[in-house]
């Protein structure tokens, strides 16, 4: 068995030593002007109170949610929190989806104005406005990576070959495991499963999707029966004749690689793991303080562990290694490509509320609706102010936010950036707020143009553009969009985002077949007239 030592790095997970990398033109462009997160300035103190200080000796043996989000309000002196809106449109409190009372904050925080009030006109002056941006998103939104996060050792536990689209492929399973020695109470050890053309001329890009996922399951070979008594692990259905190839074809007939890494291996989806997983090991086992780490923060925490093993890979093109999810994990990879420079590019899928779409919309999903009990353990617990209706400090909104998700995309500016959506009528629901996405998009605009990256190609206008039609993408730039008229999926969007990559990479694209039609069904389709 090999096994590699990796350090956890302390820097909001990028590399000290590594800044922004990529290939080509674009690659350069970024090693020029994406800044180490250790440049950041100090911290500012989050207040504690008498609270704060007891849970530190909380018996969270058989913590839960409502335990763990009760004490998160009564360490920020929140009574009440205000209730996010139904998604279902019958009921009182339905979200809104009325365009018209959709902006009830039209002015975002300023994104290139420094907080003494200077304005950003230059890269060197965009290190310290990123410096100021970080520092917000993580004492009031996502958190902060405790400096002494746990080392994680990756060690190879099998190899195999096999063919995916046709072509042979190598495939590797790994699993990093993090230093439990200060807390042997908790044990997390990340599966990572990375599958590679075994004909490749040299290294080559890697795609990091946030999913669950095995060796064989990667390879199509059959899975491996369940423990006794375990549920047996979930197939996904093969996509339907005529349709694209799975993202995994496609991504290795263009010649790249991808890893399967399933986040609640590292974090778990839920409140009352918060005293587990990688935040209640490097806790040892107590409960947050309001500035720590959520399971968005946690998840792109272990994206970047995986891109350390990645990273002393030679058949991988580490200056390449791209990050992707749908959904939740849409975010926490938005999340990851912000806070370490040496991803070269991310593909967000449906994000909404938390990701790409901006927190000062009232449309779909708010902020109320990441404060309660459901969804509160993605962020940090300074997060719940904003949706607080009675507190020691009176009450807040998104208003009251000193950034907004426009400071989020822009913190990945000027590398490779793609904000997928689909259409509501296909299942992307109306809640997610495509729009309120694109705005962000639009307004992150300005970053990626002062950092000489090309963009949307629209206005900076965030109030005034809409949309282009579904299936129309902005795809000459750095910074990218399209709606595709499938469901909540990133998989119609797949080939446009590798034609997309590659162009920037300087590599010559390689679509892959749709998967093929059986000749039975072929055959029945009728036959146009000349």
């Amino acid at each position: 068995m090999r096994v590699f030592g990796i350090a956890s790095f302390t820097d909001g997970g990028a590399s000290r030593s590594c800044a922004a990398r990529s290939a080509g033109s674009a690659l350069a462009l970024i090693a020029s002007t994406v800044v180490p997160l250790h440049a950041q300035q100090p911290a500012a103190a989050t207040p504690t109170s008498n609270t704060t200080i007891q849970a530190t000796n909380v018996d969270t043996k058989d913590w839960t949610t409502p335990d763990d989000h009760r004490q998160m309000m009564q360490q920020l002196g929140i009574t009440a929190l205000r209730p996010g809106p139904s998604g279902n449109e019958q009921a009182p409190n339905h979200a809104n989806y009325d365009e018209a009372k959709a902006n009830p904050f039209p002015n975002l925080p300023p994104l290139l104005v420094l907080k003494n009030g200077q304005r950003v006109t230059t890269p060197r002056l965009w290190t310290r406005r990123r410096a100021e941006i970080v520092e917000d998103f993580e004492r009031e939104v996502i958190g902060r990576v405790p400096k002494d996060a746990p080392k994680v050792t990756w060690a190879v536990t099998a190899t195999d070959t096999g063919t995916i689209g046709g072509r042979r492929v190598i495939g590797t399973q790994l699993t990093g495991h993090a230093d439990n020695a200060a807390f042997p109470a908790i044990t997390v050890d990340i599966p990572l499963t990375l599958v590679l053309p075994a004909d490749a001329k040299g290294p080559v890009p890697v795609m990091i999707m946030f999913r669950p996922g095995s060796l064989p399951g990667a390879l199509d070979k059959p899975l491996p029966p369940p423990p006794a008594g375990a549920r047996p692990g979930f197939t996904p259905p093969p996509p339907p004749p005529g349709s694209d190839a799975p993202a995994t074809d496609q991504l290795i007939l263009d010649g790249w690689g991808f890893v399967f890494l399933n986040p609640t291996t590292v974090q778990a989806d839920n409140g009352a793991g918060l005293t587990k997983g990688i935040i209640g090991l490097a806790n040892r086992g107590r409960p947050r303080k309001p500035d720590d780490w959520g399971a968005l923060r946690a998840w792109a925490w272990g994206a970047s562990r995986a891109l350390d093993y990645l990273e002393t890979n030679r058949a991988v093109n580490a200056k390449a290694v791209g990050i992707e999810g749908v959904s939740r994990y849409g975010k926490a990879a938005l999340v990851t490509m912000a806070f370490d420079p040496r991803f070269a590019m991310v593909l967000i899928g449906s994000s909404g509320e938390g990701g790409a779409k901006l927190h000062r919309r009232n449309f779909g999903e708010a902020v109320e609706s990441l404060t309660g009990s459901g969804e509160y353990h993605w962020m940090a617990g300074n997060f719940l102010k904003y949706g607080a209706a009675e507190a020691t400090f009176g009450s807040k909104t998104a208003a009251d936010m000193p950034v907004d998700a426009h400071e989020l995309i822009a913190l990945c500016a000027p590398r490779l950036t793609f904000v997928s959506y689909g259409v509501p009528e296909k299942g992307d629901a109306k809640w997610l707020d495509q729009q309120g996405s694109y705005m962000a998009t639009v307004a992150a605009q300005p970053a990626f143009r002062l950092l000489g990256a090309k963009t949307l190609g629209v206005s900076d206008d965030y109030m005034k553009e809409r949309m282009p039609p579904v299936n129309v993408g902005l795809l000459d730039g750095h910074l990218a969009w399209r709606q595709h008229d499938g469901g909540h999926t990133d998989a119609p969007n797949w080939k446009y985002f590798l034609s997309w990559a590659d162009y920037f990479l300087g590599r010559r694209y390689t679509p892959a077949p749709p998967v093929p039609v059986p000749p039975a069904q072929s055959a029945a389709q009728p036959v146009p007239r000349p």
